[in-house]
């Protein structure tokens, strides 16, 4: 059994649980600030949905493959410097994504030069400038905003003092766009019935923020499609996504924090209304034990964090019955009902998310066109025996990324599912390998895909991304940023439970390693504002 956090310093002991890119951002920073901190993690390798795998000599990003955040000023660059590890080396992607609408063989290029974007948007969109000075306006106000670190939404007077910090008059021009959707603002700039342009924001929009131009918040979209471009940007990580998590597993264990892998928290524990402990299990013995801590950082899902607090009463099948086991193993008290019911049933009420289908191909460098750019988004017609599976967002490898051997590429093409499907299909291998040759067949129009070309293929879908990340039945990218969710109406980093904090993409900023990374500095910034009272 590992030592206990408790009873070596008289600093305070946080345990996270996950050791997804949030996860591990909190986790480093307070072991950097003088934290005692753990990390537990159920899968072989942390990073969660930004980590890789390697096959045959090919390295596959598992599901995110672009990085924003790394310019000066950036959230990682400001991470990595206060961490004072270096910066991981990349290169801009530029354009962004290249994106193909049906029937056309041209793309429209999200090209990260502000003016050589507009060119692009004045050719493919004639008529639509006022719509994007809007996004640009609300993208200066809203990020110039981001940037000053508010907490959203806010739950105490610490909360609410750092947003009304970061206040500032031109913070006061996005207040009549709170309630406002992308569809929305198309309407009102005479936009609404332009279905090319619809459909492109439709595609990029459902990348960032999993729902369509009608659902997406219109203040979180500005955001979404504007750091494309100078001087932000995406970029494209050298080496593969894993660099990211690697350089913060260094900084952690080098302040003394510890990652523990293959070590699943089953339950969180709460007294008197406030977290108390975790219950670990160790996947590889089957051991199990309670630790205490002062604080527990979730960077989970808010479904899963709802399941690691439920009652005894309230638990699913798979967890009754450990009662006896418990108390062999000094369980904390637990309240009954430790979580309010109405966050339970909002939870509960919550739009069904999104999962992934996944194909990684490794392939021989033949088989990808000359002057491929990096990212590519298509959207086939919709008259395919699989309809939902006609929108692909694709990843290439580039000679020299660390992704392929010389001579060889990586192909990673995803598409948003219905995870029910996943789970209530009769064949499942069936539908997986239906699903693959769909996505096959739809790539080989733009690639050179033939059985000589073609040297690996594998296929993740919903239920592969909940045995290997442990996301609630494998929804990806959080929750939806609708205006429901988005902002002051998101789930807080501050659950309703003292001293319990939730990071990642269920929280705001939002998905994206930028954003859960945003979500675990306001933790962190939240717990020693806590700690410097509690523990002075």
């Amino acid at each position: 059994m590992p030592d206990s956090l408790i009873g070596k310093s008289k600093s305070p002991t946080v345990a996270i649980v996950g050791a997804g890119i949030g996860g591990l951002t909190a986790a480093a920073l307070l072991a950097h600030r003088g934290y005692q901190v753990q990390v537990l993690e159920q899968a072989l390798v942390p990073g969660g949905c930004a980590s890789t795998f390697k096959r045959k000599g090919f390295t596959f990003d598992v599901g995110a493959t672009q990085v924003a955040g790394l310019e000066p000023g950036g959230i990682h660059h400001r991470i990595f410097s206060e961490l004072e590890i270096e910066i991981p080396a990349a290169t801009p992607c530029d354009p962004a994504c290249a994106v193909f609408l049906p029937g056309e063989t041209e793309p429209i290029n999200v090209w990260r030069d502000q003016e050589r974007w507009q060119a692009e948007r004045q050719r493919q969109f004639p008529g639509s400038d006022r719509f994007w000075q809007l996004l640009a306006n609300l993208f200066r106000y809203s990020w110039a905003f981001q940037s000053r670190d508010p907490v959203l939404p806010p739950r105490n007077l610490w909360d609410l003092w750092q947003l009304t910090k970061a206040v500032r008059p031109d913070t006061i021009l996005t207040l009549p766009y709170t309630f406002l959707t992308v569809g929305d603002a198309l309407r009102i700039y005479g936009l609404g019935d332009d279905r090319r342009l619809r459909t492109f924001l439709d595609l990029q929009l459902k990348l960032y923020s999993q729902v369509d131009a009608e659902e997406t918040a219109l203040l979180y979209a500005a955001t979404a499609l504007g750091v494309s471009q100078e001087p932000q940007g995406l970029y494209h990580l050298v080496g593969s996504m894993q660099v990211l998590s690697d350089r913060l597993v260094e900084a952690l264990e080098r302040d003394g924090g510890k990652l523990l892998m293959r070590h699943s928290v089953e339950h969180i524990y709460v007294e008197n209304g406030k977290a108390t402990g975790v219950r670990i299990r160790d996947r590889k013995t089957g051991e199990v034990w309670i630790q205490s801590a002062d604080y527990v950082v979730a960077n989970v899902t808010v479904q899963n964090l709802v399941q690691l607090l439920e009652g005894e009463e309230n638990e699913p099948p798979r967890r009754q019955g450990r009662k006896e086991e418990e108390k062999k193993i000094g369980a904390i008290p637990n309240s009954q009902f430790p979580i309010p019911k109405g966050y339970s049933r909002r939870v509960d009420k919550l739009p069904s998310a999104s999962g992934a289908f996944v194909v990684y191909l490794g392939v021989e460098e033949s088989a990808i066109p000359p002057g491929c750019p990096p990212h590519l988004q298509f959207l086939y017609d919709l008259s395919g025996p699989l309809g939902e599976n006609n929108s692909l967002f694709v990843s290439v490898s580039h000679p020299g990324d660390g992704r392929a051997p010389d001579g060889k590429a990586t192909i990673t093409a995803s598409s948003f599912t219905d995870v029910r499907q996943w789970w209530n299909c009769l064949n499942y291998d069936d539908l997986k390998d239906k699903y693959t040759e769909e996505a096959i067949a739809r790539l080989s129009q733009f690639f050179h895909l033939t059985p000589e070309t073609i040297i690996h293929v594998e296929a993740a879908t919903p239920r592969t991304f909940a045995h290997f990340t442990a996301r609630d039945r494998g929804i990806v990218g959080g929750i939806g940023q609708r205006v429901s969710t988005f902002g002051p109406f998101g789930f807080a980093n501050r659950t309703p439970i003292k001293h319990l904090c939730l990071v990642g993409d269920s929280t705001h900023p939002g998905e994206g390693t930028a954003g859960v990374s945003y979500s675990a500095l306001t933790v962190v910034r939240q717990i020693e504002a806590d700690s410097s009272r509690r523990f002075t």
